[in-house]
């Protein structure tokens, strides 16, 4: 027995073997230079390294226990141009810009990690602060209409409707003023044609001149002017790949939103709209109790 109880307890002093991570971009910024050493730093029974996307050999020649980490929609394409290859995570990437490139697709060596808020964290910002709102008003174009049906489904056990509505020029504001019309509020959806620089003034001007909050759809946006929003930082994504890297890669979701974030919200906004905004810290653990296990 001693010699079986000493055994094991060599067995638990053996260093795992360290894993090869690579994190590739076509950018070679210092952004993610430092992003980089930043989970470097985390890991460091691990080997990591960022290689820019041109110095990187194709796929199919990076060893298969090689773990990849992708950053954007430029580097997805270039990893759906060879099946064979390493496990892949992908991040800093849209549920839009996925869907031009794969549609419905979900490649099994891929995982997918969203950019965009959870629409059902979202929503829960929604049910804590506006109570009384019933129906969520949504903005979409031909590039964002399916994410419809997922806000649908996120919006049912909540007791909220989705009122929709397209619009197909953001430089006509009619269909905003009929959506605002026929809904308590706006959540913005991350569609680049829809919510951005060029179109924020008029979204927030039109949408508080109705008296409805817009949510989302981003911490810049937040910054800009409209109500709340949730969002993952550096620190999030860093804790949230470190969830991921510590599984077997045949563990990782086909897609998934981080599981770490934060909520941002404009207090000077929620006073203009006499809504109650509790600090960031309070909101986020109030959006994070109703998270699954």
């Amino acid at each position: 027995m001693r010699h079986w109880l000493l055994l094991c307890c060599l067995l638990c002093t053996v260093p795992l073997q360290a894993a090869e991570i690579i994190l590739s971009s076509v950018e070679d910024t210092p952004a993610i230079r430092a992003f980089s050493a930043a989970l470097a730093a985390r890991r460091p029974d691990d080997q990591v390294r960022f290689s820019p996307l041109a110095n990187l050999p194709t796929p199919e020649r990076i060893a298969r226990d090689t773990r990849l980490i992708l950053f954007g929609p430029q580097a997805l394409d270039w990893r759906l141009a060879a099946p064979e290859g390493p496990p892949t995570l992908v991040v800093r990437i849209g549920r839009v810009q996925a869907q031009a490139l794969l549609g419905d697709a979900r490649p099994a060596h891929l995982s997918l990690l969203w950019n965009d808020p959870d629409p059902a964290r979202q929503l829960r910002l929604v049910r804590l602060l506006l109570p009384q709102a019933k129906r969520i008003g949504v903005l979409y174009d031909g590039h964002s209409e399916f994410l419809l049906d997922e806000l649908r489904r996120a919006a049912a056990p909540l007791g909220l409707e989705i009122v929709s509505q397209a619009w197909p020029d953001s430089r006509d504001n009619r269909p905003v003023l009929a959506l605002l019309q026929r809904s308590d509020l706006l959540l913005g959806l991350n569609d680049a044609d829809l919510f951005n620089p060029h179109t924020a003034k008029s979204l927030l001007l039109t949408s508080y001149a109705q008296q409805r909050a817009l949510i989302g759809p981003s911490a810049s946006f937040v910054r800009a002017g409209s109500l709340v929003s949730s969002y993952s930082d550096q620190s999030d994504w860093l804790a949230s790949l470190e969830h991921w890297l510590d599984q077997p890669p045949q563990r990782w979701p086909s897609s998934a939103y981080p599981p770490h974030f934060k909520v941002l919200g404009n207090r000077q906004v929620a006073r203009a709209l006499a809504i109650e905004l509790a600090d960031d810290v309070t909101l986020t653990r109030q959006v994070a109790e109703g998270e699954s296990p």
